[in-house]
C-alpha cells in the first residue's frame, strides 16, 4: 500500500481513505465526462454517493448525464484545449467542497508523423492532442494538488493513462508519448504527496470500448478479439476503487498487466519492430 495512504498509529501504520466519504459538503470534478471512461467514472462515483461536477465540451451530453445521475451533479461546459476553458476548469478547484479530481479528458490521433507533418490538419491535430492530453492534465493536476493540500484534509486525484504509456508506439507516437508523460508525472507526484493525506492515482487501461477509436480514426478495435477489449465501466470501477484507496496506480485486467510489463522490460530492438508491424497491419 502506498505510504501516502497510511497514517501513524501506536504499534504501526493503519490505512486511511484519501477520498472522503460522500456528502453535501464534498464534490469530485470529472473532466471528459461527456462520454467513454470519463462518463463511466462519473457513474461509478455517483453509485458510491459522491456528488460530481461534470466537465467537457459538449454541454448537451453533460446535461443528459447529470439528469441520469441526479440533482446533486453539476454541469460545467468547457473546452480544456483552450486557455479560456482551462482557466474556467481550474477555477472550479476553488470550491471548498472539492475533495477530488478525475482527469479523463483526452483523445487519440493515429498515423505516421511524417505523413501527418505534411498536412495542416494533421499537424493541428497533434498539437491539440498534446495541449489536451498533456498540458491541460498537468495544469489541472498542479492546481488540484495546491488546492487540496492547502485545505489540510484528505483528497484524491485520478489521472487516466494507458498501457501505451509503457512503450513507444509507432503509428500513435504522440499519443503514447503523452500517456508516458502522464504515467511518469503522476507516479512522481504520488510519491511527493506521501504524508499529506492527498494522493494521486493513475489508471492505465488497454483497448476499451469508448468513442476513442472513432475519434482517433482507427478500426483497431474491430480487428482484435473481444476478449482483449475492455469495457469503460470496468476501467472506471478499477480506477475509482484505486483512487479511494490512494493507490499509486492500477492496470485493469491480466492481459493489460502483462502487456504493460512487456512494454517496460522487452528490448526496444525487438519490441519496436513488432509494434510497428502490428500498427501497420491495423492500417492495411
Amino acid at each position: 500500500m502506498p505510504s501516502s495512504a497510511l497514517q501513524r498509529k501506536s504499534g504501526g501504520y493503519s490505512p486511511i481513505m484519501p477520498l472522503p466519504p460522500p456528502g453535501p459538503t464534498t464534490r469530485v470534478i470529472v473532466t471528459g465526462a461527456s462520454s467513454g471512461i470519463g462518463a463511466a467514472v462519473a457513474r461509478a462515483l455517483a453509485h458510491r454517493g459522491h456528488p460530481t461536477t461534470l466537465v467537457a465540451r459538449r454541454e448537451d451530453a453533460l446535461t443528459d448525464l447529470a439528469a441520469e445521475l441526479g440533482p446533486q451533479h453539476e454541469v460545467h461546459a468547457a473546452d480544456l484545449g483552450t486557455d479560456a476553458g482551462l482557466d474556467a476548469a481550474r477555477g472550479l478547484l476553488d470550491d471548498e467542497r472539492v475533495v477530488g479530481l478525475v482527469n479523463a479528458a483526452g483523445f487519440g490521433v493515429t498515423g505516421r508523423v511524417a505523413e501527418l507533418a505534411g498536412d495542416a490538419g494533421g499537424r493541428a491535430a497533434l498539437g491539440d492532442l498534446v495541449r489536451l492530453n498533456v498540458l491541460a492534465l498537468h495544469d489541472l493536476t498542479v492546481a488540484a494538488v495546491g488546492a487540496l493540500t492547502r485545505r489540510g484534509r484528505p483528497g484524491a486525484i485520478l489521472n487516466v493513462s494507458s498501457i501505451t504509456a509503457f512503450q513507444p508506439l509507432p503509428g500513435a507516437a504522440s499519443y503514447a508519448a503523452g500517456k508516458a508523460f502522464v504515467q511518469s508525472f503522476s507516479e512522481a507526484v504520488h510519491a511527493e504527496l506521501a504524508g499529506t493525506g492527498v494522493t494521486l492515482t493513475t489508471v492505465s487501461p488497454g483497448l476499451t470500448r469508448t468513442g476513442f477509436a472513432d475519434a482517433a480514426g482507427t478500426d483497431a478495435f474491430d480487428q482484435v478479439p473481444d476478449l482483449l477489449v475492455g469495457e469503460a465501466r470496468d476501467v472506471a470501477e478499477a480506477g475509482v476503487e484505486a483512487m479511494a484507496r490512494g493507490d499509486r496506480s492500477v492496470t485493469p485486467g491480466l492481459v493489460n498487466q502483462l502487456t504493460a510489463l512487456g512494454g517496460r522490460f522487452a528490448p526496444r530492438t525487438l519490441l519496436l519492430p513488432a509494434l510497428d508491424a502490428g500498427m501497420r497491419a491495423f492500417d492495411a
